[in-house]
């Protein structure tokens, strides 16, 4: 080693000792990486090389994978080696997440043949939000009634039974599927990351959620408590059109890196592998509380009475029993001063007793109290709008609705003798018709009904026009009558049979 400068003798002998100790430290390089102990599948071993090693169980290592959910989504290629992947998502957009039995031949035979469960969630990544996620998502449905964080679109999803969603856990949807058969589902997360972010001043970083399956087979009951498997990757939702403008940034972004600062990243890959994690600890989901079911469209609801399990059958309502005098008018209102076992009885009676168990200590107030907001929330839209209307005794107002009065025999005698002024002064009574087909056989039967008598008994229905002419009623006069019209009924006798004309004056 060649020095520019002449170094003291202890200087040298100092320089000497750190050169001999450089030299023995670099002695044993090589040796342990001899052709022999060197291995590829021991460098991919190593953490950076993995996605999300800290979420498994630690028992986890070399447990065999039964299913593997994959995304169809792209990965950011924004993402260093170490970090876990990053998809971007639409608002609304629905996205296909293919269901793959993993298996080895001979692998788990119990579920060979049978039906297993999976449970979607949609989650906070950050610690912090986890903490709160009930008074988080609390604050979401108080801002958008009658929505949902996460739907299942139906008519695009292949391979599952029995798709359902619970109305007060609106980030969470579950169906049944075969693992030997083709299994995918779309799902549309309806929220954005920018929603929860702490400070709204424009141009914040949204929150990023997970998406998280959790599948289970069925026990000896056929409840679907037993788990199999779970997996999760990390996602962030943007508005339409916003995760496809995010992800080109992005790339833009890494190609004007160099090629040494792009070996850091991960790259960007077409789908996006969920990787194994530890189940969802929250398992009061997965009993037998029963949970609404999809209809054939995606935003709406229909009540379900089952778990989700084939071989479960519901339970039936309990018996309703009088308990009071006023039972009998729980048919149609419920009142101020119903006690919560009546609010119950009314609940069923009027086909809501898939909610009962949610308002078991609701008394009749505290129902009547609700706004139509808490209602839809907590029930659904269809079921929140049925609900609150039977709660108000709002009624169908009818098309039309005209006012009749019978002129009595006597009064046509009198005011054949009498003056027009004491006809005048009777008094008459009115009965109203309501009319919804707005047809002449309609008014019949209603008029029939008024008489106490058959339709059959009524011949033809008159109208008295100008000049006392009589003009038959058709369906197209009725439609143009004015809204409570008021008409006086004269009967006269057919001449051919016992039935008689009706003329209204």
């Amino acid at each position: 080693m060649a020095w520019a400068l002449k170094l003291p003798l202890a200087d040298e002998v100092i320089e000497s000792g750190l050169v001999q100790d450089f030299d023995a430290s670099l002695s044993g390089i090589g040796q342990e990486l001899g052709a022999g102990a060197y291995s590829m599948s021991d460098v991919l071993a190593l953490p950076i090389f993995k996605q999300e090693e800290s979420s498994l169980p630690p028992d986890n290592e070399n447990k065999i994978l039964p299913f593997q959910y994959v995304l169809c989504a792209a990965t950011s290629p924004a993402v260093k080696l170490h970090d876990e992947t990053l998809t971007y998502l639409n608002q609304g957009q629905s996205y296909e997440i293919r269901m793959l039995d993993n298996r080895k031949i001979g692998e788990l035979p119990e579920i060979n043949g049978k039906l297993v469960k999976s449970i979607f969630r949609v989650v906070f990544h950050d610690r912090r939000l986890q903490y709160t996620e009930h008074q988080q998502l609390e604050g979401w449905r108080w801002n958008r009634p009658g929505d949902r964080i996460l739907d299942i679109d139906i008519p695009m999803s292949v391979g599952i039974i029995d798709p359902r969603a619970n109305p007060t856990q609106l980030n969470t949807v579950e169906f049944l599927w075969d693992p030997s058969k083709r299994t995918s589902v779309f799902i549309q997360v309806h929220c954005i990351s920018t929603e929860f972010t702490m400070r709204k001043h424009g141009g914040e970083k949204g929150v990023p959620f997970r998406v998280q399956i959790d599948t289970f087979k069925d026990n000896e009951n056929g409840e679907y408590t037993e788990h199999l498997h779970s997996a999760s990757c990390q996602i962030k939702v943007f508005k339409p059109k916003g995760a496809d403008r995010k992800q080109k940034t992005d790339r833009e972004k890494m190609e004007k890196r160099t090629p040494h600062e792009k070996e850091k990243y991960q790259p960007s890959y077409e789908t996006t592998i969920l990787t194994e994690c530890s189940p969802w600890p929250e398992i009061t989901y997965v009993n037998n509380a029963p949970s609404p079911g999809f209809n054939s469209s995606h935003s709406s609801f229909s009540i379900g009475e089952g778990n989700g399990s084939p071989n479960h059958q519901p339970e039936p309502p309990p018996p309703i029993t009088d308990v009071s005098p006023t039972s009998n008018l729980m048919l149609v209102n419920l009142l101020p001063t119903t006690t919560p076992q009546e609010a119950q009885q009314w609940l069923h009676r009027n086909r809501f007793s898939t909610f009962s168990r949610l308002f078991t200590n609701f008394s009749g107030a505290d129902l009547l109290k609700l706004t139509r907001e808490d209602v839809i929330q907590i029930c659904g839209p269809a079921d929140g709008i049925r609900l609150f209307n039977a709660l108000k005794g709002r009624m169908v107002r009818p098309r039309l609705t005209i006012y009749v009065c019978q002129e009595p025999q006597q009064l046509r005698d009198q005011q054949k003798h009498e003056d027009g002024e004491s006809a005048n002064s009777t008094f008459f009574v009115y009965h109203a018709i309501y009319l919804e087909e707005l047809t002449a056989v309609e008014l019949t039967e209603k008029i029939a009904q008024l008489f106490s008598i058959s339709s059959r008994q009524i011949s033809h229905i008159y109208k008295q026009g100008p000049t006392g002419i009589h003009v038959l009623i058709s369906d197209e006069m009725i439609q143009n009558f004015q809204d409570e019209s008021c008409f006086v009924l004269d009967t006269m006798k057919a001449e051919t049979n016992d039935s008689y004309h009706i003329i209204l004056k």
